[in-house]
């Protein structure tokens, strides 16, 4: 016998009553001020080096944005790259960052049609 599932059901079933510890560390990642920026940032300029960043995340200091590019790596978002014939440091999105192009659509989406204008 062959049981089908769905796998919205499923999840739903899983987390009844509370968030999905999956979720919740998705969240704990992306909800982290200009993280999603950064993302947004590799996903459209590709990869880029501290000062680029620097300039594309214009109100993010220096050492936030250091703290925020060392997270992303720690969770294998954002690789930080080196070269041994050049001083060049490069940060660029890892697959599992470059698997949020979708996601990052769909929140343009959301934002175009609901966001209200920044007064």
């Amino acid at each position: 016998m062959v049981v089908v599932t769905d796998k919205a059901t499923d999840a739903a079933e899983l987390c009844e009553n509370k968030l999905c510890d999956k979720f919740v560390a998705t969240f704990e990642i992306l909800g982290r001020k200009w993280n999603g920026m950064i993302i947004e940032t590799l996903l459209v300029n590709g990869p880029r080096r501290f000062k680029d960043l620097a300039q594309s995340v214009s109100k993010c200091s220096d050492r936030v944005l250091v703290e925020r590019l060392k997270e992303l790596e720690a969770a294998d978002i954002v690789e930080r790259r080196t070269y041994d014939d050049s001083a060049l440091i490069e940060y660029a999105l890892t697959a599992r960052g470059e698997s949020m192009r979708d996601m990052m659509t769909a929140i343009h989406e959301w934002s175009d049609k609901w966001q209200r204008p920044a007064k």
